[in-house]
């Protein structure tokens, strides 16, 4: 596999409510000030072609949440390209956290664009869980297909 490749955990847990909920995160930076549909997604990052995705995966939920990744077994959800060509693998794991105790991580860029000002922003700017059906309206488009494979999952 060449080009950009990233790896990430989608939590879910269930409720008294007829689906399941999955955790998500809001994406940081300016761009994302303001947007709510297609301005979520399940914490990932990209890796090395050393590096094991699931090992990527479980590391990524780690420093985009400030968390370790809670116990139990990853269900694969297997791997999607998204529009950008970036190749996302993906796995469903049963937990529950609290959002509010999230500590993401910061990166820094050039903003407002040709300022020369570098300004630090988070990855994620805030984490919640969502009924799947309301996550598939806010999740960015190359990532719904990981919420259609997780309710397979859990359904079969």
């Amino acid at each position: 596999m060449t080009g950009k490749r990233s790896a990430g955990i989608l939590l879910f847990r269930r409720t008294a409510e007829p689906e399941p909920e999955v955790l998500l995160g809001h994406m940081g930076g300016p761009y994302w000030t303001g947007k709510d549909a297609r301005a979520w997604s399940l914490p990932k990052g990209e890796y090395a072609p050393e590096e094991e995705p699931e090992a990527a995966a479980r590391r990524e939920f780690t420093e985009e949440l400030g968390l370790p990744v809670p116990p139990g077994e990853l269900l694969p959800l297997g791997s999607v390209r998204q529009r950008s060509g970036k190749v996302v693998t993906a796995w469903a794991l049963a937990g529950d956290l609290d959002p509010e105790k999230a500590a993401p991580g910061t990166f820094e860029m050039e903003w407002p664009r040709g300022s020369g000002r570098i300004q630090r922003f988070p990855e994620i700017d805030r984490f919640a869980w969502w009924p799947l059906t309301a996550a598939y309206e806010r999740v960015v488009a190359g990532q719904r297909t990981f919420l259609d494979r997780l309710r397979t999952t859990l359904a079969g």
